[in-house]
């Protein structure tokens, strides 16, 4: 139940990171998907490696948002360096 509920949650943080990182990034619905359900990932594992979560607790919303963004920078600055 743990890493449908991460993936749930993921969904929805996915769409927040995108609304609230500057400049446009050009992905479907699909990417957004999955970048935030790789962000609740990134926030729930890497939270709980750092010992912010216990083992049996998953991140929350805004860690998720948290973890969203940072894969979008990540996404972001290798797309860029790509480019240019």
């Amino acid at each position: 139940m743990n890493i449908l509920w991460t993936a749930l949650l993921g969904l929805a943080s996915g769409f927040v990171a995108k609304l609230i990182y500057p400049g446009k990034e050009r992905m479907g619905i699909l990417m957004t998907m999955l970048l935030g359900i790789g962000g609740s990932f990134v926030a729930t594992y890497g939270g709980q490696w750092l010992k912010i979560y216990g083992p049996d607790q998953n991140a929350r919303f805004i860690g998720s948002v948290v973890g969203a963004f940072v894969i979008l920078a990540v996404y972001g600055f290798f797309k860029k360096r790509q480019a240019g």
